[in-house]
């Protein structure tokens, strides 16, 4: 299986798209970098910016305008999504440009300090209001989840038959790339040993909140982007961002900013521990789909060595 790759479009292509939506005047077309399954441009109409992603994966941005009206209207600093298109065999999402660059840009000092900041994000993306929508996992383009229960989606995520997804044949990774079945297999049964810690959790999930999908102008941060979002337990997204920022103290910078809110988190550990096995087993394989050697061994490791 070799490793996943972007579509790839000609100026031209990109220039029908947007002028169909904008017509005259659309200026300063540039390729962005990040994003592993969207190819991602930016441009300038009329002095404002925006950008303009491509997927061939179906339905890739279906949920796309619904989370960013459920965002942006609560205060989160999210793009708002303006058009959903086809053009071929390609979606496409003309977004809003958030001002700043990737986080990752900034120095691991510059990082650090806005950490506090952005658990202050963090933990209002779990405060969303998601109303009267229901079930947990993907969320769908109506704001309901895929799933009656956040065991039934970690099951079915983790199952062999993935027709029409990213995820389809995904076991030959275990013939053609460096994921080891039995390390799977391992992570998997620890997962479900914890799982019913996170089960009673149901709150919004970002579900890729790191520092390439967080902007900032290097004092502060500017917005948030992206996102493969879910109803679950939230503490996925603080595992996800211990992970990226190993070396920040992403954990106690979070526990401390709940303590000074006086918030109460039941079974913090175990939860925590349940979302570093989740997000995991999700990181292998898709490191080894990439072929990201290095990042499979280190999560490898890192999940091993849990408790």
């Amino acid at each position: 299986m070799t490793a996943y790759e972007k579509p790839s479009l000609t100026p031209r292509e990109i220039e029908d798209v947007l002028r169909n939506h904008f017509g005259t005047g659309v200026t300063e077309i540039t390729p962005m970098a990040g994003g592993n399954l969207s190819s991602v441009f930016s441009f300038v109409h009329e002095g404002k910016g925006y950008c303009v992603k491509f997927s061939d994966l179906a339905g890739a941005y279906e949920t796309e305008r619904y989370v960013a009206d459920l965002l942006s209207g609560q205060g989160i600093p999210f793009p708002k999504c303006l058009k959903l298109g086809m053009t071929g065999r390609l979606a496409y999402a003309i977004m809003e440009r958030m001002e700043g660059r990737n986080l990752a840009d900034c120095t691991e000092e510059e990082q650090t300090r806005q950490l506090p900041e952005l658990i202050g994000i963090l933990t209002r993306l779990a405060d969303v209001e998601v109303g009267a929508t229901s079930g947990y996992g993907w969320i769908g383009p109506d704001g309901n989840g895929a799933y009656a229960s956040w065991k039934e989606f970690v099951v079915a995520f983790n199952a062999e038959d993935q027709t029409g997804t990213f995820w389809e044949n995904w076991h030959d990774l275990y013939r053609k790339s460096c994921l080891e079945k039995d390390v799977y297999d391992e992570i998997y049964n620890r997962l479900m040993a914890c799982i019913h810690y996170n089960e009673s959790h149901r709150g919004f999930i970002h579900g890729d909140f790191h520092q390439w999908n967080i902007l900032s102008d290097g004092t502060r941060i500017t917005g948030i982007i992206d996102g493969n979002c879910m109803y679950g337990d939230s503490l996925v997204d603080l595992a996800i961002l211990d992970r990226h920022l190993p070396r920040s103290g992403v954990i106690q910078t979070y526990l401390d900013y709940q303590a000074r809110a006086g918030a109460v988190i039941p079974n913090f550990k175990e939860r925590l521990l349940g979302a570093y096995y989740f997000k995991g087993l999700d990181g292998l394989r898709f490191y080894a789909k990439m072929g990201w050697k290095e990042a499979y061994q280190g999560t490898r490791q890192f999940l091993l060595n849990l408790a």
